[in-house]
């Protein structure tokens, strides 16, 4: 049997599962601040309030989830291609694929995690480290991540559209023979 791989398709696994354990640790900080600071339930809180800046919390977390989902089914495209099709990538699908990959993984992170941080900040979670009590929200404070937010988000458009190229090239090369 061939040794059948798929280098594009490992590269986006790995980046789903280390997005995996991004995630993994922030609902493990999450459950670390709660048993720290008991007097306080920051998931009722949160729950609570979800008009304002709470919901982008919940926004964020759900972006991150299907981001992580979108990476691992795009492993699944590029294996697909490049081990059901035989296409390689090389030249400029190589360096599109490359430009898909760390602008899905960076502008997705960064749009996703600033989104978090956002609405922690803004309904006054994050005051918890200071003072041991959630404040009061402050919408003012969230207006100063819409800036940075929309940066991350062309990232991450940016990546999506040149890894769209760059499969469109890749497939339309003629197979290849060697494996």
């Amino acid at each position: 049997m061939d040794d059948v791989k798929s280098t594009w398709g490992n590269r986006f696994i790995i980046a789903a599962i280390l997005q995996g354990g991004i995630i993994t640790l922030m609902a493990l900080s999450m459950v670390g601040a709660q048993a720290v600071f008991t007097k306080v339930n920051m998931i009722q809180f949160l729950s609570l309030s979800f008009e304002g800046p709470a919901k982008w919390v919940f926004l964020g977390l759900m972006f991150y989830l299907i981001l992580i989902v979108a990476i691992a089914v795009t492993a699944v495209f590029y294996s697909h291609l490049e081990i059901n099709l035989k296409r390689r990538f090389s030249g400029k699908s190589k360096f599109l694929a490359w430009i898909h990959l760390i602008g899905m993984n960076v502008g997705g992170t960064g749009t996703t995690l600033l989104m978090i941080f956002a609405g922690l900040s803004g309904s006054g979670v994050m005051d918890i480290f200071t003072t041991g009590e959630i404040g009061k929200p402050n919408l003012a404070v969230m207006d100063s991540f819409i800036p940075p937010i929309g940066l991350f988000i062309g990232f991450l458009a940016i990546g999506v559209m040149c890894g769209g190229l760059a499969y469109t090239l890749a497939y339309l090369r003629k197979p290849s023979s060697i494996q």
